[in-house]
């Protein structure tokens, strides 16, 4: 889909949320997590070139993230790294947590943060927030921006997790909020002007920064996930019974919240005419596929064909996107 835009002549980036990246398979390369092209117009970005695009890339991050250059078709990629995201993300965190404590408490929060890399909930909520930078820091620059996200049960919980963790922020700042007034009311009764007052106080000030920022940017994202004008989700399965059963519970799932489904697309269909082992397969496969369509009438339902060699390269790729037409 990326490519069959990108030879449209629009700027397009692929991100792969999925912990078991293949992509990089895929595109016989090394992507890993920082954005690299992929693919660019024949004869209009010479491959000498690539170099300095990625520079001039990197230069508009650097100025603010939105100027987009006036450059043909062209795709990009990144792999998010869970492990990687993580990791930088509890650093952020002990960084800011160590400048908000006294030092005598520092060591309790590198344990906990040790604790927190293994709880349930920090690799989905470190990779949204992941997410959420990408997307700010690329919607400038490209025409599409096509997320490869991981098995269905996974995916589920990342669509509903920004208004989840928007919410969650908000409770934080109401509880922030309460706790400031009370210590406000306190301090104006002792008469206190103690100067660990006002760093108290300023301490206070940073902390409800942070949290702001955070539930703007979980904002932000849940309302590009929300705008069916501007995100739309496409399932991929193979005509399989629990493949099946998977995407029309995920259909319902992200349907409930306010993700627009586009269709689906169901890959490795086995063809018609080719002996009586695959045609008793493919009478399977039509059994299940009338199974989705009664389910899903309203989703266009585009059907790819069994190739005989795995799809490797641009070539392949090409003739997998005309399927797309």
């Amino acid at each position: 889909l990326g490519l069959r835009y990108a030879r449209g002549g629009h700027r397009v980036l692929l991100v792969s949320t999925d912990p078991a990246h293949n992509i990089g398979h895929i595109w016989e390369r090394t992507i890993g997590d920082a954005i690299v092209p992929l693919w660019h117009a024949p004869d209009e970005v010479p491959e000498q070139e690539t170099q300095q695009r990625e520079e001039q890339h990197h230069r508009g991050h650097q100025q603010g993230g939105h100027q987009r250059e006036e450059q043909p078709g062209q795709l990009d990629g990144i792999e998010i790294d869970p492990e990687l995201t993580i990791d930088r993300h509890l650093r952020q965190v002990g960084s800011t947590l160590k400048d908000l404590m006294p030092e005598h408490l520092h060591r309790q929060v590198d344990q906990h943060l040790r604790l927190s890399a293994q709880s349930p909930g920090t690799h989905e909520s470190a990779v949204l927030e992941r997410i959420a930078g990408v997307l700010e820091e690329n919607l400038g620059h490209y025409d599409l921006i096509v997320f490869d996200t991981a098995p269905t049960g996974h995916t589920a919980r990342l669509m509903a997790l920004p208004e989840i963790m928007s919410a969650w922020t908000e409770g934080l700042l109401t509880r922030r909020s309460a706790a400031e007034k009370h210590g406000a009311a306190i301090h104006s009764l002792a008469g206190d002007d103690d100067p660990e007052s006002s760093a108290g106080a300023g301490r206070d000030r940073r902390i409800r920064a942070i949290l702001t920022q955070r539930k703007q940017r979980f904002e932000r994202l849940r309302e590009v996930i929300a705008d069916s004008s501007r995100c739309s989700f496409v399932i991929v399965l193979t005509p399989e019974r629990l493949p099946v059963a998977e995407s029309i519970e995920l259909h319902e799932e992200l349907t409930r919240t306010g993700v627009d489904v586009g269709g689906v697309v169901v890959n490795r269909v086995s063809p018609a005419d080719a002996g009586e082992f695959l045609a008793a397969r493919r009478e399977a496969e039509l059994r299940q596929l009338h199974r989705l369509r009664s389910a899903l009438p309203q989703l266009p339902c585009l059907q790819v064909p069994l190739h005989q060699e795995d799809l490797v390269g641009v070539a392949a790729l090409e003739r997998l996107g005309d399927h797309f037409g």
